[in-house]
């Protein structure tokens, strides 16, 4: 038989808490305290589930049954009511911006602000969405060490170990920049330090040895491919640059009169202007690339838009056609190749040949500087490279 107002009102805490049943699974549970509240009790796809839908008498026997109702009305399109709360609670929470995914992209835009490079913006992306998947509506302040580890150890059976460091330095770059807005009192982060898998550091291949220099610049000199692809290898190993700093180079960034490539801060890994001396052989190479590519943005567009650069894969993939694999050699690789002749020849100071990498220094005053104190050298250290490997190219 249904409750009335007044049985409720007139239930009686006992030793043990007990069951005073309305209809359609509403129930009224009497707590020793005193306390009494409404549950619903129901059947979704064969499982027992329980819903609770307040305190008597702040929700009454009326409101009571209306969420009764509203349940079963969501049982019915075969929604399971107790998950249709906790989503309507989620999205309230959402609402209030302080879930994972909207401190995310507060950061992310505090990275843009600060003139992050277009890398460190991709791979923040990148792990930021990764997070996403597994928490980003969550409010951060319920967002627990062992839930990061379980995204964490997702990437680690993937065998994704580097990954898994790097997304968990970057959980944590959210979480401080929340405790520092006042959005969260801890990084749950600093908990995980030594629970991943520690990766294994590979340096990325490179030829050092002169004669194997030599005979790889002639494949270079001889690649059947884009030219516009045998060009990007030639600037790669002239400059000693990186390759999307190459990939991503515009004529606009290029003075021909002062033999100057200047690469602005944004598109360097350590967001600061980089100038690079360009010897003749960089110039005549930029000179037969500007009658292929000078009427657009970029001096390497991609074979598909004009308006997009090259592939981040293409020269590495121009290096296997050649016959290198990636133990032997990569497009980062030349940098590691001019580091280590440079420096093995005996001429040029170690700090110039740092410079020259864009390689910065620590301390502000050292690198400020040096940047003036090197460049001559630096501008003799480029023509000398240049003709060292036209030297090895011919044998």
């Amino acid at each position: 038989m249904p409750l009335s107002d007044v049985q409720i009102r007139n239930l009686r805490p006992k030793d043990k808490q007990y069951k005073v049943s309305d209809f359609e699974g509403l129930y009224v549970l009497v707590k020793p305290s005193g306390s009494r509240l409404w549950q619903m009790k129901y059947r979704y796809f064969g499982k027992e589930r329980l819903l609770s839908l307040g305190a008597y008498p702040a929700v009454s026997l009326a409101q009571a049954r209306k969420f009764k109702d509203e349940a079963r009305a969501l049982l019915a399109k075969g929604i399971d009511p107790s998950e249709a709360k906790q989503e309507a609670k989620r999205a309230k929470r959402e609402a209030l911006g302080h879930t994972f995914l909207k401190i995310g992209e507060e950061f992310f835009e505090k990275q843009k602000k600060e003139g992050k490079s277009k890398a460190t913006l991709d791979k923040t992306a990148y792990h930021l969405k990764l997070a996403n998947a597994e928490f980003g509506r969550k409010p951060i302040t319920e967002i627990t060490a062992p839930m990061i580890l379980r995204a964490l150890r997702k990437q680690e059976a993937k065998g994704n170990h580097e990954t898994a460091h790097r997304l968990r330095a970057r959980i944590g770059s959210v979480f401080r920049y929340a405790v520092a807005s006042g959005l969260a009192e801890t990084d749950p982060t600093y908990a995980l330090k030594d629970a991943l898998v520690r990766p294994t550091r590979q340096h990325r291949s490179a030829i050092t040895d002169p004669v194997a220099l030599g005979n790889l610049m002639r494949e270079i000199e001889g690649f059947e491919g884009q030219a516009t692809t045998r060009i990007a290898l030639r600037l790669l190993a002239l400059t000693a640059q990186r390759p999307g700093e190459i990939r991503h180079a515009s004529w606009v960034e290029f003075d021909f009169r002062e033999k100057i490539w200047i690469i602005p801060a944004n598109k360097m890994k350590m967001r600061r202007d980089h100038n690079v001396p360009l010897p003749d052989q960089a110039l005549n190479l930029l000179n037969d690339l500007r009658m292929i590519t000078g009427n657009g943005e970029f001096l390497f567009p991609s074979l598909r838009s004009w308006h997009r650069p090259m592939s981040e894969n293409t020269l590495n993939a121009a290096l296997r056609r050649m016959g290198y694999s990636g133990e032997e050699m990569t497009a980062h690789g030349f940098r590691a190749s001019f580091s280590t002749l440079a420096n093995e020849s005996g001429l040029w100071n170690p700090d110039a040949i740092e410079a020259a990498l864009a390689h910065v220094d620590r301390n502000e005053v050292r690198r400020a500087y040096n940047r003036g104190l090197y460049w001559d050298e630096r501008v003799k250290l480029a023509n000398w490279w240049a003709g060292y490997l036209d030297e090895l190219k011919t044998g």
